[in-house]
């Protein structure tokens, strides 16, 4: 009974266990609308299955096709990668040989004038300042010489007929001496120029010969000193084959640049250069002038050379009327010499143009200084005249500008001085006047770079004899230096007695620098005048000031020998009224009126005072 219970509650909690298997679910039953609209469903759901299925095949297909395009492309690429590191391997081989051979050459070379380099370390050093070197300045004088030489000459002899078998060993030793200078630069000079990379300055002798060899100009050198020379075995004595020797003008430009670094009036060169331009294209124009009379007949026509006295000169002559256009020609007869002078007449024009220019340039820079002075010379004249000054203060004026200009060749020195760096107005302020400023009794003891900063703070002024550089009881604001002249202390009536003469060097209106007391104790104690012409560094209170804020140990310094040197001299206030109590020591102190007499003063004047008002009033 138990068991069959249990069975019956297995049956009761699930329906289908007393069937050996699940029944299917029953169809539901659909109406004919209702079943084409799922067979239409089910076609269109198949249609979109097909429509991606055929979109990923094709994208597939177009992924592979990409890809293999890719891989085509990947292959192109490393097969050119290839050659082209074949190619630069096989180019890294050439240059590692070429660099290897020339190596190997270089070596060879400098073995062989090893002996001569080392010879001249003694002369010329390891290496070369081209900037600074005197030696190398007169070297390149030397090898400029040499270049002239070629210029001038092989043009000359190439036109004119000057090779004659007397002259030609005259010719031939000059020409060697014009080639032993160059080589002599180019293995002696050039190898050992110093040179500037990174900032640095580079003075090893492999790195300096090594640049010289890496740059154009050795190229230039090079071939400047090829010995075609040589074809005159073949050719005969022919100065055309000295035109590589021209190459060389990188050495005149140098020597041009150096020389004006090194002149106190580099104008004067310039002149020079620019008048020795315009002498070449003269001297070309002769050339060419005296070829084309060759061409056409020596003293055949009028126009062209007649053969008569010095060909040179006379083609000179003919080229400087015709490219100057300073007197009358020929006219010529054939249309070659008429070209030929229609060429020289615009070449002429445009040339002296060029060279009235330059001139123009040259010397206005020379004088660029003498035109601002002149200029602001006249607008100050113009200014006194404008407002009626007297003429004594136009003539002192005049003159301070005259003897300010004659002295130190411009009117302001700040001006100059403004455009150097920090580092080169400290060194020109240290060499002229750090030593007097450590004479100095106030300064001695403090810090030497607040000295340094004290010296750039100067300011130079010129005084004319008679000036008045500080009064007695003026506030001190400055301090003086003499830098030329001399200043006399004076005093007594009409400032006609001379205490003491100051010459340069000399240091006045230091303590009123640092006192500003009550008592009077930053006040002037004596006039101080100009005898002659005075120039005088200044240094004012404020920029003082401006820097003892960086130097507080000076500053306790100074104060503290300016407080000693006022007590040494006495405080000028306290000074005057000691001074006016001796005077007045014989004549003692009024006694005071007793006070009976006052009281018997004062009714008698009230009764005068009252009797007087009633006669008054009577009238």
């Amino acid at each position: 009974m138990r068991e069959r219970l249990e069975i019956y509650k297995e049956k009761v909690v699930d329906q289908y266990a007393s069937s050996p298997e699940i029944s299917p679910p029953v169809t539901p039953l659909l109406r004919k609308d209702n079943y084409t609209k799922v067979i239409e469903e089910r076609k269109r759901q198949a249609e979109e299955e097909r429509i991606k299925k055929e979109e990923a095949e094709k994208k597939k297909k177009e992924e592979q096709e990409k890809k293999k395009k890719e891989d085509e492309q990947k292959k192109k690429e490393e097969e050119e990668k290839k050659k082209i590191e074949g190619k630069d391997e096989k180019k890294e081989v050439k240059v590692a040989l070429k660099t290897r051979l020339t190596s190997a050459v270089w070596r060879s070379v400098d073995m062989v004038l090893k002996p001569i380099e080392d010879s001249m370390d003694s002369v010329v050093g390891q290496t070369i300042d081209p900037f600074t070197d005197r030696r190398y300045i007169a070297w390149l004088s030397l090898v400029t010489l040499a270049f002239n030489y070629n210029t001038w000459f092989t043009t000359a002899r190439l036109c004119f007929p000057y090779h004659t078998e007397s002259a030609i060993p005259y010719w031939f030793a000059l020409d060697l001496l014009a080639d032993l200078i160059y080589f002599t630069d180019s293995i002696i000079f050039q190898p050992r120029k110093q040179f500037v990379k990174g900032g640095d300055i580079i003075k090893d002798r492999v790195l300096t010969k090594k640049n010289y060899r890496d740059s154009e100009r050795f190229k230039a050198d090079m071939m400047s000193l090829i010995p075609f020379d040589l074809l005159y075995l073949q050719f005969g004595f022919k100065s055309i084959f000295r035109a590589n020797r021209l190459m060389r003008a990188d050495t005149f430009f140098e020597f041009s640049d150096r020389l004006e670094s090194i002149m106190a009036k580099a104008y004067i060169w310039r002149v020079i250069r620019t008048i020795g331009y315009l002498l070449f294209m003269l001297h070309l124009n002769a050339c060419f002038y005296y070829v084309a009379s060759d061409y056409q007949g020596i003293g055949k026509t009028k126009w062209v050379y007649s053969g008569l006295g010095s060909a040179y000169l006379s083609c000179f002559f003919y080229a400087e009327k015709s490219l100057l256009m300073i007197g009358e020609l020929p006219i010529p007869d054939s249309m070659f010499g008429q070209i030929f002078q229609m060429t020289n007449y615009l070449f002429g024009a445009f040339f002296m143009s060029i060279i009235l220019g330059q001139m123009r340039d040259v010397i206005g820079a020379a004088t660029a200084g003498q035109t601002y002075f002149r200029s602001s010379m006249d607008s100050t004249v113009a200014y006194m005249v404008t407002n009626r000054i007297p003429s004594l203060v136009q003539n002192r004026v005049r003159t301070w500008y005259t003897y300010t200009w004659d002295a130190q060749g411009m009117l302001d020195e700040s001006e100059l001085l403004d455009k150097m760096p920090l580092v080169m107005k400290t060194a020109i302020a240290v060499d002229i006047n750090l030593a007097t400023f450590q004479k100095i009794d106030l300064f001695k003891g403090c810090d030497q770079q607040m000295l340094v900063d004290m010296l750039l703070r100067l300011k130079s002024i010129i005084y004319l004899p008679g000036d008045f550089v500080v009064k007695k009881g003026d506030i001190g604001k400055e301090m003086y230096i003499i830098k030329s002249g001399a200043v006399q202390v004076v005093g007594g009536p009409d400032n006609s007695i001379v205490f003491v003469t100051l010459k340069a060097g000399c240091v006045f209106g230091e303590i009123s620098l640092l006192q500003s007391s009550k008592d009077g104790g930053n006040r002037r104690t004596a006039n101080v005048k100009a005898y002659g012409f005075a120039n005088l560094f200044v240094l004012e209170k404020k920029d003082l000031f401006d820097i003892l804020v960086h130097y507080p140990e000076s500053q306790k310094v100074l104060a503290r020998k300016g407080r000693k040197l006022m007590k040494a001299k006495g405080p000028a206030a306290a000074k005057a009224e000691e001074d006016k109590k001796k005077g007045l020591a014989l004549f003692g102190p009024r006694p005071g009126t007793p006070k009976l007499l006052r009281a018997v003063g004062g009714t008698i004047n009230k009764g005068i005072i009252d009797r007087l008002k009633s006669a008054a009033a009577g009238q």
